[in-house]
């Protein structure tokens, strides 16, 4: 455990002296493993990009790693792609924002480069806090409101994939899946928690979900959606907040869950079909990022397509004087 300390620390020290890139660039990292809500939050900043006065006519650009992706180097996400070719959570990206440039590239120094020369004018970097070789204009650090990293401990004996100090490089820090209303002693708390300075951002966000949006729109038969039970199947590290969410509208009588980012096979797709047809009344809902990995099977079973439906989320902030602040960096970003 020490050794993994050293390494730790090596690697952090490396990344402070790191060069930036050629335009601005937002990190949106965490110290955990998974579940923060990395995707969620890339979106939410594209949103706030899109929207701003300063970047709106500026080519908006987002680079990951592609997590679990089969393709090598760097590489263009369309539209069309497979979650095979660009790892799930940027082709979600992709498919929710067309007009940005998504790419992926485990060397994000040479994917910064390559979506330069291809006219970028700012890049979100989805989970780069720990890349060393590369130090953002702009680093959010995401912490989970139901796993502290101050209750937490280093991998293995926990889920932390750096050290917990490291949350001080953070340029600010957000809070994430928080509850909808907050009291200030909350807020007071975890600052105190954090060890952070008092003029460090802390911010606090929490999860809303859309309507369901059918995965196979020309097959949907929209009045699943207003069946009173569900049957939920999810590929995600945490997905307590989703069945809160859809326990509010359906009566979930079956739940599957598989590893976070599962590549969906012929043997999960029967076994999913095996549990609507145990309850053929039920809608069948999933989330975004699971319906892009659905999407590469290649055999999928004609009662699943026209009752699948994924549960679109977005991030809002607990209050707005949060968002503000998070506007104004944006907008002071160089």
């Amino acid at each position: 455990m020490l050794i993994h300390r050293l390494i730790l620390k090596r690697a952090a020290k490396a990344w402070r002296k790191a060069s930036g890139a050629a335009v601005p660039t937002i990190c949106v990292g965490n110290i955990t493993v998974g579940g923060t809500g990395k995707t969620p939050h890339t979106e939410m900043i594209l949103r706030l990009l899109q929207d701003s006065d300063r970047w709106e006519n500026t080519d908006l650009a987002v680079l990951s790693r592609g997590y679990k992706r089969k393709s090598k180097g760097f590489q263009l996400v369309q539209t069309d792609s497979t979650a095979a070719f660009s790892g799930d959570e940027p082709l979600q990206i992709k498919r929710k924002f067309p007009a940005v440039t998504v790419a992926v590239d485990k060397n994000r120094v040479e994917g910064c480069a390559r979506l330069v020369e291809a006219g970028a004018g700012i890049i979100v970097l989805d989970d780069a806090f720990q890349y060393k070789k590369l130090h953002a204009s702009l680093n959010m650090v995401l912490v989970d409101w139901k796993r502290p990293i101050f209750e937490d401990k280093l991998l293995p004996f926990g889920r932390l994939r750096d050290l917990p100090s490291r949350i001080h490089d953070a340029d600010l820090v957000i809070v994430t899946k928080c509850p909808h209303e907050l009291d200030p002693e909350d807020r007071d708390e975890w600052r105190e928690k954090l060890q952070l300075a008092a003029d460090k951002p802390l911010y606090f966000t929490t999860l809303d979900y859309d309507a369901p949006v059918p995965v196979f729109p020309e097959e949907a038969d929209m009045r699943y959606t207003y069946s009173k039970t569900a049957i939920l199947f999810t590929g995600i590290a945490d997905d307590s907040q989703l069945k809160a969410h859809l326990s509010d509208t359906y009566k979930i009588v079956e739940v599957l869950k598989f590893p976070d980012h599962h590549a969906y096979s012929k043997v999960d797709m029967w076994q999913i079909a095996a549990a609507v047809r145990k309850y053929p009344t039920a809608a069948l809902l999933t989330t975004e990022k699971d319906a892009a990995r659905v999407l590469d099977c290649k055999k999928i079973d004609d009662i699943l397509r026209g009752r699948l439906f994924a549960v679109p989320v977005k991030v809002a902030f607990v209050e707005e004087a949060d968002k503000e602040s998070l506007d104004e960096k944006l907008v002071n970003l160089v």
